[in-house]
């Protein structure tokens, strides 16, 4: 159109100066100011023709959800690990080199089992050579007692030789025990985890590691901005990343002073025997510190961010509206809505992203 305008300007000024006698400097002001005032309508047309052709018809497809009350829980999430009630590790008692080893891991043992034994030949040696002292004593006190039976002898004689008769047996006694301290016996019922010995090695320097996984517990450390918000009895739900498993339960205690160091508190889940569990695996730990059983919930990915607050689009009829919205807790991608939103309002939840308040939509 703005060609054809130009072509005609000279036209014009053609005709004008071939036919009057019209001063040609005015003649050439007027036409600039008509040149002028048709480049203002012709912007004017373009924009208004633009506008309708990009807006015109419009519908914007949207996926909406129906608002409705459901049981919301949020969590406090931390890092866990699985330890144990008894986990122990059994070491020889004495100084020793270990000469048997009777069980292999996996094995189940039960509480004084012996496990391994150290070299205990010289131990032996002094009982046996004690046997001979033993015997001799006991020799003298029958006879003694014979004697006194026959008044013959004194008491004195007597009791000095049964003396030297239970002194001897004491001792060997004690000698037993001794020898006893050489065994590595289990101080529980449980499972063989480790065998940290060879034979040969020194009984001081190793161990045998026995668990009972029938006492396993998660227990991890919570900051303590989390005082008074955690107590016994909250449901707790255990990820194991490693193995894909996830375990509901309940925390069982929760600490009562605050580490001064670290400035956390401990919390422990109880677990009951699970072949699955071991000491030192790692979880995560989520504890459900809120519910709220008539909950209004959206995804946090449809909250838009202004000036005003948070909004969202709900559908009302064939058209979008945008509604501002106060939100309270969150957790796994959802946020509890607290005011802005009541239950059958059809929240937009996918195509939201380029509408405008009141611009018509297409529900999918």
């Amino acid at each position: 159109m703005k060609q054809l305008i130009y072509l005609l300007i000279p036209a014009m000024v053609f005709a004008s100066c071939g036919g009057g006698t019209k001063d040609p400097a005015a003649e050439l002001a007027d036409l600039k100011k008509q040149r002028a005032e048709i480049d203002v309508k012709i912007k004017t047309m373009e924009a208004s023709s633009g506008k309708s052709d990009t807006t015109a018809g419009k519908v914007t497809a949207v996926s909406v959800a129906d608002l409705q009350p459901t049981v919301f829980n949020a969590f406090i999430e931390v890092q866990s690990q699985i330890t144990g009630d008894q986990v122990v590790n059994a070491t020889a008692r004495t100084m020793g080199t270990v000469n048997r080893i009777y069980v292999q891991v996996g094995q189940a043992v039960r509480q004084g089992q012996v496990l391994a034994t150290l070299d205990a030949s010289v131990a032996e040696q002094q009982i046996k050579a004690l046997e001979p002292q033993i015997e001799l004593a006991k020799s003298l006190y029958e006879k003694q007692q014979k004697l006194w039976e026959q008044n013959i002898g004194t008491e004195v004689q007597l009791m000095s030789a049964k003396t030297q008769y239970d002194n001897l047996l004491k001792q060997k006694d004690v000698m037993k025990a001794g020898k006893d301290l050489y065994n590595i016996v289990s101080p529980i019922n449980g499972i063989v985890d480790a065998v940290n010995m060879k034979v040969g090695d020194a009984g001081m320097m190793t161990s045998i590691r026995v668990v009972n996984t029938n006492t396993l517990k998660a227990e991890a450390s919570l900051g303590e901005n989390y005082l008074g918000k955690v107590k016994t009895g909250d449901i707790a739900i255990l990820i194991f990343p490693d193995t894909n498993d996830t375990l509901k339960t309940k925390v069982s205690y929760v600490s009562k002073a605050v580490d001064p160091l670290s400035r956390t508190f401990s919390v422990q889940v109880k677990l009951a025997g699970n072949n699955k569990l071991h000491p030192n695996m790692s979880c995560i730990l989520k504890i459900a510190n809120y519910e709220n059983r008539k909950a209004l919930v959206i995804p946090i990915s449809v909250i838009q961010k202004t000036s005003q607050g948070e909004m969202v689009y709900v559908a009302e009829g064939n058209n979008a509206k945008s509604v501002m919205i106060t939100t309270g807790r969150n957790a796994n991608g959802m946020v509890e809505v607290t005011s802005g939103l009541k239950a059958g309002d059809k929240v937009i939840t996918a195509g939201f992203e380029d509408l405008d308040n009141g611009e018509p939509i297409s529900v999918q």
